[in-house]
């Protein structure tokens, strides 16, 4: 009933649309550092020093970015199928990622320079084998963080963006990866860190991952019917629910999924997201967010 999720087909690609893909990408990364990142031209700074001065309390900005982020996200989403009816699949792509983007820069920023700040709870990080656990499982939590980017054409509405209804891979272990990928991210970023900024991050994005989980299921529901209930009755949102219990039944050679492209570009690109942190650390700091 669902889609093949992460299917790759290099002979079905189109140089002249990864071009015009690459082309997008430049523009659109110009455009955001002109308009919302550049502290002498954008509006970023000023956003953030508005949040600001809500609250002295570091935690307190960190919870109400999340929030204005995540109010805009979703609300975006819920309107999508009336939004696309009015202007069309692209023209909304455009506008949910032109307005989405740079909140969630602003977010990033925020939580990479105030990281530190705030009330220390706990300090674990001289346990043995506490970093590598963690490592670990951050880096398990990417493969569940972004299924919704396989499709990297439709993200960028070079090809016609499209809600679909996956059944394959990472959606056997949970309906919901992207919930799963969040929660395990802040969990192993909150035990490392162990202060106030990181709990109250962590509580703001899991919320809004929580919300996701009920409105993706609602807005699926409505687009596809009896086709979701097929998948949702084969699927679970806690991981491995369905398989335990006998509803999703793996193929014999299920690994096969997960040998593809996409997820190999996540492993690289996790891994490079790692040792690229003092880059990314660097970078925000210069910002003065």
């Amino acid at each position: 009933v669902g889609e093949d999720s992460a299917e790759f087909v290099l002979s079905e690609q189109k140089i002249s649309s990864w071009l015009y893909f690459t082309a997008i990408l430049g523009v659109v990364l110009y455009i955001l550092n002109v308009a919302w990142i550049d502290n002498s031209t954008g509006f970023g700074k000023v956003f953030i020093d508005a949040v600001s001065t809500i609250s002295d309390s570091p935690e307190v900005t960190m919870l109400l970015l999340i929030l204005i982020f995540a109010v805009v996200h979703s609300g975006l989403a819920s309107l999508r199928d009336t939004g696309e009816k009015l202007i069309g699949e692209r023209a909304f792509r455009v506008l949910f990622a032109g307005v989405s983007l740079p909140l969630a820069v602003s977010t990033v920023v925020y939580f990479i320079n105030h990281r530190y700040d705030g009330v220390q709870l706990w300090q674990l990080q001289g346990t043995p084998g506490l970093h590598e656990f963690l490592w670990f499982s951050n880096f398990v939590s990417f493969f569940f963080l972004y299924p919704s980017t396989f499709n990297l054409l439709e993200v960028a509405a070079v090809d016609k963006p499209k809600m679909h209804l996956w059944e394959t891979g990472i959606m056997r272990i949970t309906r919901h990866p992207q919930m799963v990928g969040q929660v395990i991210w802040c969990m192993a970023h909150t035990i490392w860190i162990g202060n106030s900024v990181t709990l109250a991050a962590s509580v703001g994005l899991i919320g809004h991952h929580l919300f996701g989980v009920w409105n993706g299921d609602r807005r699926l529901a409505v687009r596809y019917g009896e086709a979701f209930e097929d998948v949702k009755n084969r699927t679970s949102v806690i991981p491995f629910a369905a398989i335990i219990d006998g509803r999703q039944k793996l193929p014999p050679e299920y690994w096969k999924e997960f040998l593809r492209l996409p997820y190999l570009s996540i492993t690289g690109l996790t891994l490079g997201a790692y040792f690229a942190h003092p880059l990314m650390q660097a970078a925000s700091f210069r910002l003065h967010w």
